[in-house]
């Protein structure tokens, strides 16, 4: 193995070092007990699921999955997604005990990197999936708890922007020509490419009335400020009525100036057929997490029921938590000789004992004592008095 390559890590990989470290694990554990108040209960899935079953439902890209073989030739894959293996594991048997379900995960997801361009091929989500609710309650619960987790961690600078697959749908049927033609529309929508959506509305030569209104909609329906603005677009129908309701919710639960409206809204996470929503944060270019209703995702695991959750990035999330200091917190190093130890193992027992974070060391060990001691507020020398570091 050359010298290089000893140092090299997987496309995408990427390593964590102590105080990020220190920073994710407190995010976990404050989105463990502010999730568990609210009734989650933390689940765990297996890293490794099969291709046939969690590998295909997950709607990721066949090229992102990490892909692996079993002793019994089973095509296997490092889990893509956490949704699918929750829906797979609810439907399975967690719905025969209660419904409706409330789970929460704090996990790691992989997808595979094509090119180096800055993206994780592993990434920690932090989420939660209501599953066996139906009701517009279960998707303003779950935006809501979004919301409020946020504020959780003293983040006021955020929108969450929610859109209606459905909504979107009816729009592209009624107005194009083809299902060819609404699924290129629906792509560039999910690239974010409304120059390229232009473009290839005027290279299909629709009817006028009907590209005028498709272009028309285009500038109207990202930033809706009330649900009936987009009435004159859409045909009557559930999903309007849905979205009124929802904005009614979050209007009661005081959150609504967090919230904007884009009927343009479209993910390439194909199993969002209902409301979908993404949060986006001061600090963080790209979305901070995402959710919306995936009702028919359960159906591929032979469960009729309805589903709806989000997760959130944690490492956009900890982009954006600018008040997280990056100096490392008070600790205090005891240093001995060897024939000193039982007195110094006594004296940093008491300073654990104390709520202090303690290191104890060999003093004869140390190569570099004044580099060392940098990292320590502290400095306790057995045989000696205290002296502080800083």
């Amino acid at each position: 193995m050359s010298s290089i390559k000893m140092f090299e890590k997987p496309l995408g990989m990427r390593d964590t070092f102590p105080q990020i470290y220190e920073k994710v694990e407190a995010v976990r554990q404050a989105g463990r007990d502010f999730l568990y108040r609210r009734g989650y209960e933390f689940i765990k899935t297996p890293a490794v699921e099969y291709f046939d079953t969690v590998g295909k439902a997950s709607a990721i890209a066949d090229a992102h999955l990490f892909k692996l073989v079993d002793s019994q030739g089973n095509t296997l894959v490092l889990r893509p997604d956490m949704t699918t293996p929750i829906a797979r594991v609810a439907t399975s048997k967690l719905l025969k005990e209660r419904i409706p379900l409330r789970l929460a995960y704090f996990a790691s997801v992989f997808r595979a990197q094509e090119t180096e361009g800055g993206r994780p091929a592993e990434f920690e989500q932090m989420g939660i999936e209501l599953i066996g609710d139906q009701s517009v309650f279960a998707d303003a619960e779950v935006i809501v708890t979004a919301m409020e987790l946020l504020k959780h961690f003293r983040l006021e600078k955020f929108k969450v922007t929610i859109g209606h697959a459905g909504i979107l749908n009816c729009i592209l049927q009624d107005y194009t020509e083809s299902v060819e033609q609404q699924n290129i529309l629906r792509t560039l929508l999910v690239q974010r490419n409304y120059v390229g959506f232009e473009e290839a509305v005027e290279s299909f030569h629709l009817p006028k009335a009907k590209s005028d209104a498709l272009l028309q909609f285009i500038e109207e329906a990202m930033h809706v400020k009330e649900i009936r603005d987009i009435e004159k677009y859409v045909r009557k129908n559930d999903a309007l009525e849905y979205m009124q309701k929802l904005a009614q919710l979050l209007e009661v639960a005081d959150l609504a100036d967090y919230v904007a409206f884009d009927f343009t809204l479209s993910s390439h996470m194909s199993y969002y057929t209902g409301m979908l929503f993404e949060i986006f944060a001061s600090g963080s270019g790209f979305p901070l997490g995402n959710g919306g209703r995936y009702d028919g995702l359960l159906e591929v695991f032979g469960s009729k029921v309805g589903a709806t959750g989000f997760s959130i990035r944690v490492d956009r999330l900890l982009e954006t938590l600018n008040d997280q200091s990056d100096k490392r917190p008070e600790a205090t190093v005891v240093l001995f000789e060897e024939v000193q130890f039982e007195v110094a193992l006594a004296k940093a027992k008491a300073l654990r004992a104390a709520g202090k974070l303690t290191t104890l060391q060999l003093r004869s060990s140390l190569i570099d004592e004044t580099a060392f001691l940098t990292n320590f507020t502290e400095v306790v020398i057995v045989g000696q008095e205290e002296v502080g570091s800083e």
